[in-house]
């Protein structure tokens, strides 16, 4: 199992800025997929951003163009910056790993966004 820790939710003003951080407990090339989902009060859980080992990326279109998802392989660490925030991003934001073969999604605990208007 692959122990996921979140970091760098918050509370933040409309149009400010947060950068999330999702340390592995694992060499993270090992690790096919990683990213983040979000889930906001009643609402089901969504798919964020996403990036493979290779580095290939993949965003909800509501935050195209605002989020970046990255990582830092030394690190074993994923991160979300998040810029242009609206109170529409306020969720708790998961980070999850994905390992293909081993048939195995580990999940973090999860981190509070929240955007004022």
């Amino acid at each position: 199992q692959v122990q996921l820790v979140e970091s760098g939710g918050g509370l933040v003003q409309a149009g400010g800025s947060l950068r999330l951080s999702c340390a592995a407990s694992l060499n993270i090339f090992s690790i096919d997929a990683m990213g983040w989902y979000r889930q906001a009060p009643g609402n089901q859980r969504e798919l964020v951003a996403s990036i493979t080992s290779g580095g290939s990326t993949n965003y909800a279109d509501s935050v195209k163009g605002r989020f970046t998802i990255s990582r830092d392989n030394a690190k074993n660490t994923v991160y979300l910056q998040m810029n242009s925030l609206k109170p529409e991003d306020t969720a708790v934001y998961y980070c999850y790993a994905q390992r293909i073969l081993l048939r195995m999604t580990d999940w973090g605990k999860g981190t509070l966004v929240t955007v004022s208007s």
